[in-house]
């Protein structure tokens, strides 16, 4: 197979290269019938779904890339800003209306150089310096679609009728900085993660093997629990998504009203970020979607990025800040790197 150009489609994840585009809709029925597709799911506006005909091992087609100045990131809310939603947020979970919501902004940076800015190649610089379990790329430059992702999260595993989540709370540079907050946080949305698997799964396979887990990640760890179930045979994805998306670590408790709350409080759309990122093989009946956090999208010569933070009663707002910046900082240094550098 060789390489795709930078203006033909084609997407990348656990080191195989698909191309050959066949087919690209929002009908997410499609991932019940046949072939191998790649999905980007957006946390608000409908989901994008490209099957592909052609798969090789590869590496990521890396082109040119040369990312924006460090300094030329701006952000959808200021610190102020943001120290007032958490504030809004508290208010609401003291009026027990919510026990947990995410507040995310999105930071978003003008390429130099759009000839210099192949996603591959950003691809390639986010597996050097910051490699993730759930990395990949879909790119549909014919449908203005450019997604880079390097999430250290698991939203969706299936194989046959298992279903599979690892929801990720609780954030910190060291583990030293974990604190009951954290665990506190992260058993909530176990319990959301739970309650919408049992949604869709059999009356009493849902489980939780693994429950506050420490991760380590390049430059902080996580706490990261797993949820299990079993689907009843021939359930479609239309249930599965119906059931479970946005996904619980990245939206809060209870859902419906954390939705509400986030759609108040932020002052941007999140786009591609805390939606989901992945492929769905409809012909083994397997998947892998990865929460769309750690990721960046391209738009008109825009390069894009999200980062938040899980809100609770305990939050103190500047500590939560501090968190999305920390989040932050190391992907943003390697987006506003370049290829060429690396090379040199």
């Amino acid at each position: 197979m060789t390489q795709p150009g930078r203006h033909e489609p084609w997407a990348w994840f656990a080191g195989r290269l698909h191309t050959g585009l066949a087919e690209v809709t929002s009908d997410v029925d499609a991932l019940d019938e046949s072939g191998w597709w790649a999905v980007v799911a957006a946390y608000d506006s409908p989901p994008l779904l490209a099957r592909f005909t052609e798969s090789c091992e590869a590496d990521i087609p890396a082109g040119p890339w040369r990312g924006p100045e460090l300094g030329s990131w701006r952000s959808s809310m200021s610190r102020q800003d943001y120290l007032d939603a958490v504030e809004r947020v508290r208010d609401h979970i003291g009026r027990g209306e919510v026990y947990q919501a995410n507040v995310c902004r999105v930071l978003s940076a003008a390429l130099p150089d759009p000839r210099a800015a192949d996603v591959g190649g950003l691809a390639s610089l986010l597996a050097a310096g910051n490699p993730a379990p759930y990395a990949g790329v879909v790119h549909l430059p014919g449908h203005g679609v450019s997604v880079v992702t390097a999430s250290p999260e698991l939203y969706l595993r299936r194989s046959g009728d298992v279903l599979e989540s690892g929801p990720i709370k609780g954030t910190g540079r060291t583990v030293a900085d974990l604190t009951a907050k954290d665990d506190a946080e992260n058993i909530m949305i176990v319990d959301l993660v739970r309650n919408d698997l049992g949604a869709v799964c059999r009356t009493g396979s849902v489980t939780v093997p693994h429950l506050l887990a420490i991760e380590q990640h390049p430059g902080l760890v996580h706490l990261v629990s797993t949820v299990r179930g079993e689907l009843p045979r021939d359930t479609g994805w239309g249930a599965v998504l119906g059931a479970t998306f946005p996904p619980g670590s990245v939206t809060g408790a209870p859902k419906s009203s954390a939705l509400r709350i986030i759609d108040d409080v932020e002052l941007a759309p999140r786009g591609p970020y805390c939606g989901a990122v992945g492929w769905v093989d409809a012909d083994r009946r397997a998947a892998e979607l990865a929460v769309a956090i750690r990721t960046f999208w391209v738009s008109d010569g825009v390069l894009h990025f999200g980062t938040g933070a899980g809100i609770t009663w305990g939050s103190d707002a500047a500590r939560e800040w501090d968190e999305t910046e920390l989040k932050a900082a190391r992907l943003l240094a390697v987006a506003s790197g370049s290829t060429a550098a690396v090379a040199g």
